[in-house]
């Protein structure tokens, strides 16, 4: 790259991007100085794609034509390209016609067609084209030319075609439509899917730095390849060569012969970049880099990082790492362990993601003892690429994964995390261990953005996703084990059965607290009950058709567990429908069967692939079983909702909503906050009205403003002092003539003046209702932050806020409202009458889409909102700008 970029060079518009077939390439605005390329990029392709690029056979084309091509304005004119191994592989641009419209245009490579790079720049464009008003692309296509036509056409857009002139003539507005919208997300699915499939399911590995001494990294990981059995072929590089461990080794990557699907690397930091550059050389998919030394060392080590990660995309791979602990694929079909622990737990259905390698030692050790299997496991380390989100497209279409946990230290793009999170938990349940209110910053080497907003947004996108939050790895396994062996619950009502009252009650009351109905019992047989006494009341508690869950717990009072106890458990649980949790002593975790066979290493074929055999899942005390059936009581009740619809709403004008956020910020650069007037425009777009209100000096000017705006009205200040308070009052309402105004303004302005909060408006007398504040926050790792409240110092103190990550869905605005401890303000409280709740959801859910489509809004508040059973009126609005911000997830494909 040049060091001088071009004026008005968009360095945001940078993305590396996963194509079709799984490899990286790098996606940017043109420069100048890419003409040598655009000229090697022509010189390339065959005579047919010229002619269908450019209507003629163009054998060279021009410096005036090169010059013209690779200088735009990045506004009006927009060219990308797309390279791999710094060569253009795809070139797209559009230019604007007229006001709204541009037209668009594409070169692919004729050895890099059918990688999807059309759709990947279509999808760029369009959303650039949006930001800077245009809401149409136009194109000329030969008839012939069916791929591009195709690229169109299955782009989820709604194009019209006419045939003109012996030309096709395509046109198609480009704002985001639901089918668009789940065009792009299954594109990048599955692009994501199979370039992580590489690293997980090679055919293929390399070892280097596979050692003879046994205490290295690279002997352990090599050792622990052979000792899994691996099904795949396993070269070890190793500079001295000859054999390692009875497998003769070479001197050099280069030296490899043949496709390498997975480059393990486990060499000194400063060696890593040149083995990564050979790794390219020989065309390796990915590479695991074992090797510390990073970003978690210090600043030279994050800049080293830097340079591994440019180099491994720059070149098509994906990376896993650096300083990671591996990968494990417990599949018979590919029996992989390039991890640097010998003792892993059997093969089974838990898809497992760990980032520190501390912390991965203890998840398997720990998922080890308690007999639950895994299919999947993989150390992300420093997560300089591959991360949480990587796997989980992965483990969407595995069918060898019924269940995922994850545990997070850190989290890179929570608005992604959340669209691939909610996609994977509509079909299998996931289950996340993340500190929420962690003080001790992130673990070194991980590169993430600081937070606005408070750990309740966390929360907010965790539930908005179906997620199911675990506070320890404790409580994922514990919640794993029930998923994976046990059918879902169908509803809250339980059933509580055991030996003991006491523990039978504790179990009741636990099942109470955490949201459950106890139906039946608890029922509590003598505590020297035999074994057929205990299934008689078993039996009773799966037969009762009240009931969706059953609760055991089983401790004898002298000597060990009766073996026909157990029996009489698994038999029970085995011959319902119902899920069943147990407290048996001296017993934990996944039960074995009657023969003793492990249950977890077999499997059934399902409607739906391969499923779990049934087992029952065992705890040291009930209250670890009840707080894990709760969990998947909550998910099992997400899963079987209704997540609802996008929110769509009429009457907006983006174009006039964006034209005043240019215009604010060409007079202010830095940003502001808006004039009551600009707020009111920018509102309006999108279809929130927002009440005038008049700012008034004297008792002389609020009289004029009472009569300006109708009365009866009311006078309020505008300080924060009094703002939403009770105990400091700032405000007179219905005030019906002139002489009631006057007197107001003078007792306020005597009141208020001492404390300089005489700051006074006057504004129409609105309906009587409930007080509400809708409000978003640009938050520069969450993107927007919708919250909701109603109005007053009590609510905020109380924290009484619920939150939630845009784009909503109708479902998402009623959440928002209905999570509120207040909300039966809204809904006919002590007799009162409801407000008009689609009124209200109406101006969330406009608010919503303004804060997900306008990224240079930082704040918006709407306050109060006052709601009345006529309808909802905003009374005041504040809105501040803050240029330059940048979203993780900006609505276009990209690796973050």
């Amino acid at each position: 790259m040049s060091d001088t970029l071009p004026p008005g060079y968009p360095t945001e518009v940078e993305a590396d991007v996963v194509l079709r077939d799984g490899t990286v390439a790098h996606l940017r605005p043109i420069r100048p100085d890419d003409a040598p390329g655009i000229h090697r990029f022509h010189a390339g392709q065959s005579e047919e794609s010229i002619y269908l690029r450019f209507f003629a056979p163009l054998r060279t084309l021009s410096e005036r034509d090169v010059a013209r091509f690779t200088t735009v304005d990045y506004v009006d004119r927009m060219a990308l390209v797309v390279t791999h191994r710094d060569d253009i592989i795809g070139i797209g641009r559009y230019d604007r016609i007229d006001p709204t419209a541009a037209e668009v245009a594409f070169n692919i490579s004729d050895h890099y067609q059918g990688k999807g790079i059309g759709s990947v720049l279509l999808e760029h464009l369009a959303a650039i084209a949006e930001e800077h008003n245009i809401t149409r692309f136009e194109a000329e296509v030969l008839p012939q030319n069916r791929k591009m036509l195709n690229v169109f056409s299955e782009a989820g857009y709604e194009v019209s075609r006419r045939f003109e002139d012996g030309v096709v003539m395509v046109h198609f507005d480009i704002e985001p439509t639901e089918r668009s919208q789940s065009v792009a997300f299954a594109r990048e699915h599955r692009a994501e899917a199979i370039s992580v499939r590489s690293l997980l399911r090679p055919s293929r590995i390399a070892v280097i730095g596979a050692s003879r001494r046994e205490r290295a990294i690279g002997h352990q990981v090599f050792k622990n390849i052979l000792d899994s059995g691996f099904t795949g072929d396993v070269v070890p590089v190793n500079p001295e060569a000859g054999d390692i461990l009875g497998v003769e080794a070479v001197a050099s990557v280069r030296d490899i012969e043949g496709t390498v699907d997975l480059a393990v690397i486990a060499v000194p930091a400063d060696l890593v970049l040149d083995v990564v550059l050979q790794c390219a050389d020989i065309g390796v998919h990915g590479v695991l880099i074992l090797s510390s030394g990073f970003a978690e060392v210090d600043e030279e080590g994050a800049r080293r990082q830097a340079r591994v990660l440019r180099a491994v995309r720059d070149n098509g791979m994906r990376l896993i790492g650096p300083n990671s602990f591996g990968v494990l694929n417990l599949d018979p079909e590919v029996s992989l362990n390039a991890t640097m622990s010998a003792q892993i737990p059997p093969p089974g259905h838990l898809g497992l993601f760990s980032q520190s390698g501390a912390l991965a030692v203890a998840n398997l050790e720990s998922a080890a003892r308690r007999n639950l299997g895994i299919s999947v496991f993989a150390s992300a380390g420093n997560r300089a690429d591959v991360s949480g989100n990587d796997l989980m497209q992965y483990w969407i279409d595995d069918p060898n994964t019924s269940a995922v946990g994850l545990y997070l230290e850190s989290m890179g793009n929570p608005r992604k995390f959340s669209r691939i999170a909610r996609a994977l938990a509509s079909n299998k349940p996931v289950i996340v261990v993340k500190s929420i209110g962690s003080t001790f910053g992130v673990p070194p080497g991980h590169r993430v953005r600081t937070i606005k907003v408070g750990p309740e947004a966390f929360t907010a996108m965790m539930h908005q996703a179906g997620v199911i939050h675990a506070e320890n790895v404790h409580q994922m396994f514990d919640v794993a084990q029930l998923l994976l062996h046990q059918p879902l619950p169908a509803g809250r009502r339980v059933a509580v059965v055991g030996n003991s009252s006491q523990l039978t009650a504790l179990a009741a009351n636990n099942a109470r607290g955490r949201g459950l109905s106890v139906v039946h019992g608890p029922v509590s047989v003598r505590a020297e009950a035999t074994a057929a006494e205990f299934r008689r009341a078993l039996d009773a508690a799966f037969a009762d058709e009240n009931v969706d869950s059953v609760i055991v717990s089983f401790i004898p009072p002298i000597g060990a567990l009766d073996e026909d106890v157990v029996n009489a458990v698994r038999r029970a649980s085995k011959e319902s429908t119902k899920p069943c949790v147990a407290t048996l002593l001296g017993m934990r975790g996944v039960d074995t069967g009657d023969d003793g066979a492990v249950l977890t290493r077999g499997a059934v074929e399902g409607e739906d692939g391969v499923e779990p055999k049934r087992a029952v899942p065992l705890y040291g005390m009930p209250e670890d079983a009840v707080r894990a059936l709760s969990l998947a009581t909550e998910y099992a009740i997400w899963k079987r909702s209704d997540r609802g619809q996008p929110v769509v709403r009429d009457g907006i004008n983006r174009a006039a909503a964006r034209a005043v956020v240019d215009r604010v910020l060409e007079e202010d650069p830095e940003g502001r906050a808006l004039t009551a007037d600009e707020a009111h425009e920018l509102l309006a777009a999108y279809g929130i009205d927002v009440w005038d209100r008049v700012e008034v000096d004297s008792a002389d000017e609020a009289v004029a403003a009472a009569e300006q705006v109708g009365y009866p009205v009311v006078l309020k200040s505008l300080s924060p002092l009094v703002r939403n308070q009770s105990v400091l009052d700032g405000i007179r309402v219905d005030l019906a003539d002139a002489d009631g105004v006057r007197a107001a303004y003078q007792a306020l302005d005597r009141r208020l003046a001492p404390l300089d909060a005489n700051h006074f408006v006057v504004q129409k007398m609105a309906p009587t209702g409930v007080a509400c504040v809708a409000a978003t926050t640009e938050d520069p790792l969450f993107g927007p932050v919708v919250s909701f409240s109603v109005a007053g110092a009590p609510t905020v103190l109380l924290d009484d806020i619920s939150y939630r990550i845009p784009p909503l869905t109708d479902v998402d605005v009623s959440a928002l409202i209905d999570e509120i401890k207040t909300s039966p303000l809204l809904t006919g409280y002590r007799q009162s009458t409801p407000v008009d709740r689609a009124a209200l959801e109406d101006v969330i859910g406009r608010l919503s889409l303004m804060s997900d489509d306008l990224v240079d809004v930082s704040h918006v508040e709407l306050n109060p909102i006052m709601a009345s059973p006529g309808g909802v009126t905003v009374l005041g609005a504040e809105v501040q700008l803050a240029p330059g911000q940048q979203r993780k997830d900006p609505g276009r494909r990209t690796l973050t």
